[in-house]
């Protein structure tokens, strides 16, 4: 059965998937309310990735944004040393944009299809050993200080797990993420960051 649901939303300049981390600081006045609100009620919010526009919305500026992005709850916060607000997130599901308006508080709001497949908790899929060298590379990227920081759970022997991890690390252009989160298909996935990964190593 695929959810539906309504959700906040919010833009940035980044593409998040499943099972990811993302240190945020907050200050604008609606994200601060929406936070305070998540954290009440233990709810999330949907990440998406920004189009057009900046992440802080200006007078006469317009947003337009991908509609394919990752729901994210709120697992741990602070006061940051410059006064604002810290908090960390992490992708649970991808969901699909159906509607979407702006709510009372400013704050982008959609109705959502969230993905039966491309979420966390579902059923692994074991690894081949032809994707050994990417698992390779994974591990080799998680342990660089900045990724090591994020405490991320790994599932070395899933393939959803290894295409979702590897989306995010591999040094690639953000609407290519992008393209890799819209695929709903973990082969398809895998084989794009296969040949992205070899295009890399070529252009090295």
């Amino acid at each position: 059965m695929i959810e539906q649901r309504e959700i906040s939303l919010f833009p940035l300049r980044v593409v998040m998937f499943p099972g990811g981390r993302l240190d945020l600081q907050i200050f604008e006045r609606r994200y601060i309310d929406l936070v305070s609100n998540c954290m009440r009620s233990s709810t999330g919010f949907g990440i998406c990735l920004l189009k057009e526009g900046e992440e802080v919305i200006k007078t006469g500026t317009k947003q337009t944004f991908h509609r394919t992005g990752t729901y994210a709850s709120i697992v741990d916060w602070d006061q940051l040393e410059n006064g604002l607000l810290g908090i960390t997130v992490e992708g649970s599901a991808k969901f699909k944009i159906e509607d979407c308006w702006q709510g009372d508080s400013g704050v982008l709001c959609a109705k959502v299809q969230f993905s039966d497949t491309d979420s966390v908790g579902k059923e692994t899929i074991p690894l081949d050993d032809q994707f050994s060298a990417l698992a390779d590379l994974l591990q080799n990227l998680e342990s660089h200080p900045l990724v090591e920081q994020k405490n991320l759970s790994i599932d070395y022997n899933n393939l959803w797990d290894l295409g979702w991890r590897l989306s995010e690390l591999i040094p690639i252009e953000v609407e290519q993420r992008q393209q890799l989160l819209e695929l709903d298909d973990p082969w398809e996935r895998i084989e794009n960051i296969e040949q992205i990964v070899s295009d890399l190593a070529n252009e090295a």
